[in-house]
């Protein structure tokens, strides 16, 4: 289905946004401002509810417009969790180059020394593949969320308890199309990728990503509100409902969805303070040692332009403006959320919408995206 093909896409769908992003308004005299302005805009696109995080040094302001719940009509908390997709993605990868550090395996082994047999049909071959080329999307595998099997229930929430095996849904990609790129020729996002990687460290630790990612990186940064699940499909406490329309005749509560579909690749759920936190905390080595943070920031290209590269599980962009920010964006049913930040991570924005429907390019995430780009620059 196109619409899953996107949500597969997620990390690149600000880019898209970028196009039509101008300096920001000499009239505006603050990034909050700016950033709430666009929240405003964005509910008045259709959005349920918009919120934002704009953070310069130690200094936090938040922006918030709409409803975090249409059957309550209680305002979007800029506080509330919500499922942020993609961005786990970042999780999963410092988990991999902590490993490394402690000399538990190398971002060079192949994924069929740790995962024997796991990749090897249709063409597809794990001795040739590395954990590396996972990480910063130039595996050559295909995305297992694009098949029907797979996109169907997820999109209609039609069993938010289906299990998915990470086998099951790696055979699935490998089943999809025969390899239209050799290993490291390409960038080329495919969740498949992170979804193998979580079986890696599975095969390493003896423990799942969602273990391991709580016992190195939550815990240890008191990232409170921010879980891993890795079954149950609810959210508890302080949460944005999550929405899709205007696909269908009305507006459908999305909050409850199958998390097992994305895994290591995209079923956390967080807060804009905790997720930028943890941006923070990894761009300035608080997580990795300077070997690995180096690997981390080691970028592929992305477009043709030289303005956009991704690393492991982030990605280093140009924006209009001339400055420089690494981000991730995560877009799953009923949640699509982004964060940007400087190198040094003094300055940070981001932003979370409770609607997303697995299509890109709406009015919504455009004008969301812009405040977003243009808060920033204006910091």
């Amino acid at each position: 289905m196109k619409s899953l093909r996107l949500t597969a896409v997620s990390a690149t769908l600000l880019l898209a946004a970028l196009a039509g992003v101008g300096p920001a308004n000499a009239d505006t005299p603050t990034a909050a401002g700016i950033l709430k302005a666009g929240a405003q805009q964005g509910v008045a696109d259709g959005y349920p509810g918009v919120i934002g995080l704009v953070r310069q040094g130690d200094t936090t302001q938040y922006v918030h417009a709409g409803t975090g719940n249409l059957a309550t009509g209680m305002p979007a908390d800029p506080k509330a969790q919500f499922r942020i997709g993609s961005n786990t993605k970042a999780f999963t990868s410092t988990v991999l180059l902590q490993l490394e550090a402690e000399h538990r395996l190398s971002l060079d082994d192949t994924v069929a020394k740790w995962l024997p047999g796991a990749v090897n049909a249709n063409g597809y071959d794990g001795t040739k593949i590395t954990i590396r080329e996972l990480l910063n999307q130039t595996s050559g595998l295909p995305e297992y969320a694009n098949s029907p099997q797979v996109s169907g229930p997820y999109v209609l929430d039609l069993n938010p308890n289906q299990a998915w095996a990470p086998q099951t849904l790696l055979d699935i990609a490998l089943a999809s199309q025969k390899p239209t790129a050799a290993p490291g020729q390409k960038f080329s996002y495919a969740n498949t990728n992170y979804v193998l990687a979580g079986m890696v460290i599975n095969a390493v630790t003896g423990n799942s990503a969602a273990t391991e990612i709580q016992n190195r990186i939550i815990g240890p940064l008191g990232l409170t509100n921010t879980t891993f699940p890795t079954s149950d499909p609810n959210l508890y406490g302080n949460y944005l409902h999550g929405y899709v329309h205007p696909v269908v005749f009305y507006t459908n509560d999305v909050t409850v969805s199958d998390v097992q579909v994305f895994g290591s690749a995209g079923a956390m759920v967080s807060t804009l303070d905790d997720l930028t936190a943890f941006s923070r905390a990894l761009l300035t080595g608080k997580l990795l040692p300077p070997a690995q943070e180096a690997e981390l920031k080691t970028t592929v290209p992305v477009n043709s332009t030289g303005t956009a590269g991704y690393g492991l599980g982030i990605e280093h962009a140009q924006l209009p403006c001339g400055q420089w920010v690494w981000w991730h964006n995560g877009a799953v049913l009923g949640y699509y959320s982004t964060w940007l930040s400087s190198d040094d991570g003094t300055k940070q924005v981001a932003h979370a919408n409770n609607e997303f429907h697995l299509l890109p390019g709406t009015a919504g995430q455009t004008d969301t995206d812009t405040a977003l780009v243009n808060a920033y620059c204006a910091l």
